[in-house]
This record gives structure tokens, sequence and C-alpha cells, in this order.
């Protein structure tokens, strides 16, 4: 189909070569013919290629259309030279990406969903024995059975605060929301304010502790490098039987610092290893308590200065998680 633009030219065409052919037929009658010949085939191959050139059109007009409802199926093995073939490949750039993008949201989706059935299992558990505590507390009259009561749900909604606290900490530093303060810092300090909190419980478990860190810097936020670590200790305390032996040391190399964190105790299953670090998960291991967000936080954590955690766990003999912090961004 051919549009008003292109008629008005193709008339003119004709026109022009009608024109000349009739002031050719006072000269020769021959020169005319071959004129209003050329006149109308030069006129012919016009419309021809014009009208490759927009079925062409048509044809990404139509791919574009498909884009729109959803189809990202573009074949450019037909491709030739010529500007409507650069256009055809620049498209399909745009098509690769849009269907990656797609790709990533529709992952995203999956991911929210599943974080989404995680949570709510998460706290199912805490909010179900609370109401049962607080039936039971209605029709007790006992008052050391009421202060029981009174500690069980203390405790449950200690484990919901906690959780939910994380799971936000989580989200911001995922959503890129987290005002993430880059500087320098001693990681000896670090290390010294992060097993503070569990002095009382390395005590009552009666785990031996000892800190043979060496200091250097790094640069991060020191408030959530702390945090990170923290969680990190306290799953080794929570894995760590009584009488254990809790170590933190530091290597430093010409191409990065790391800190090393072990313990002695039941270990990490073999199978569990690989997604240790991925939220919600439940290893062999797992502390009826534990809800998989302590580990996922700090390698958040560290990922983002520059770092990076592994873990290596043996069964009945302890797990050593390394933090290394590299020294040139390649």
């Amino acid at each position: 189909m051919i549009n008003k633009d292109n008629k008005g030219i193709i008339a003119f065409g004709v026109i022009i070569s009608a024109l000349l052919s009739a002031l050719c037929m006072f000269i020769e009658p021959i020169c005319a013919a071959v004129c209003l010949v050329l006149g109308l085939t030069v006129t012919g191959v016009f419309v021809y290629f014009t009208k490759k050139r927009y079925d062409k059109l048509n044809e990404l007009n139509n791919y574009l259309s498909l884009v729109c409802a959803g189809n990202f199926d573009l074949d450019i093995a037909d491709n030739t030279e010529g500007e409507l073939s650069i256009l055809k490949n620049n498209l399909y750039k745009v098509i690769v990406l849009l269907r990656s993008q797609n790709e990533l949201l529709e992952k995203d989706k999956i991911y929210l969903a599943d974080s989404l059935a995680d949570i709510s299992h998460q706290l199912k558990t805490p909010l179900t024995s609370m109401m049962v505590m607080t039936e039971l507390l209605s029709k007790e009259e006992n008052d050391e059975k009421k202060s029981e009561f009174i500690s069980i749900i203390e405790n449950q909604l200690d484990k919901m605060k906690w959780l939910i606290t994380n799971l936000l900490k989580l989200s911001k530093l995922d959503a890129g929301t987290v005002d993430f303060k880059y500087e320098d810092f001693s990681i000896k300090n670090t290390l010294e304010q992060s097993i503070k909190p569990f002095l009382v419980t390395l005590d009552l478990k009666e785990i031996s502790f000892d800190n043979n860190a060496e200091d250097f810097t790094v640069n991060g936020d020191s408030k959530w490098t702390t945090e990170a670590f923290e969680n990190i200790i306290k799953n080794c305390i929570e894995h760590t039987n009584k009488g254990g032996e809790l170590t933190i040391s530091t290597e430093i190399t010409n191409l990065y610092n790391s800190v090393i964190i072990r313990d002695n105790g039941c270990g990490i299953a073999k199978e569990d290893l690989p997604h240790i670090f991925e939220r919600f998960y439940h290893g062999k291991n797992s502390s009826s308590d534990s809800v998989g967000i302590g580990l996922a936080l700090a390698k958040t954590v560290f990922e983002k200065e520059n770092g990076k955690i592994t873990v290596t766990s043996e069964i009945a003999k302890g797990s050593e998680f390394e933090i290394r912090f590299y020294k040139t961004i390649v």
C-alpha cells in the first residue's frame, strides 16, 4: 500500500512523462515513444522499490506490535545491508534488552512470592505460640505459671522483632536505600565490638574464645560491618556445644586482607554448603530458632565493601568462615 505523498510523486512522474512525450511528438514520434517508455519505467521502478521499502517498514511495525504483546522473538538472520537493516538490528538490541529485563522481572516476582511465603511461615510460628499462651494466661490463676507464660510470650516477641528488623535491613540493602558510609576503619576495633554482645553467652556455654586478629584498615561502613560479623559469630556460637572453642584470626597478603572465624561445633553438611548464604535456607544442623537470614545479611554487607565470604566445614569438626577484603578492584 502506497501512502498519499508517494501517490503524488507517482502522479507527477506520469504527468511529466506524458508532457515530455507530447513535446517530443513535434520532433520525432520514435523519440516520443522512447521518452514515454523511459518515464513510465522510472516511475515503475520507483513504485517497486517504494513498495518493498514500505513492506519492510510494515514488517518492523508488526514486530513491534508483537513485542508490545509480549512476544520477544525477532529473527535477524535475513538481514542485509541498508538503513532499514541497521534499524532492524537496533530494534533487535532493544528487544533483547527488554526480554532480559522482562525475565528479571519474572524472577523478581517469583522471588518476592517465595520471600513472602517464607516470612509468613516464620511469623506464623511465634504468633501461634503467643495466641496459645495468651489464651492459657487468661485462664491461669497460678502466679508462677502466669510468669512462665509471660516469659514465653516475651521470647516470641523478641524473636519476631529480630526477624522483622533484619528483614527490613535486607530490603533496604537490596533496594539501595541504605546510607552506606564508606570510610576507613580498624578491623580489630570492629571485631572487638562484634564479640561484646556474646561474652555472656560464651561464658554460660563455657566456650573458650581466642581473638588473635591483627589490625588492618577496611574501607566501608563500620556499623554495618560490625553487624555482619555479629551474625557470623552468632551462627558459630549456636552450632558450638558447651565447652567448645571459638577463634578469630587474620591473614594479610598483597592481594587481600582476611578475617577467619573458626569454631569446633557440629559443622555443616556438604550438601548444605552451597546454600548456606541463601535467605531462609535451613540446613540439616540448623537450630529450631534459626530463620536463615543472618548469614545472607552478612554476605550482602561484605559484597558492598568489595569483600567476599566463604565457608568450609566438616561434620562434627566445625566450620571456618573467611571474609576477604580485596585491596584493589580489577
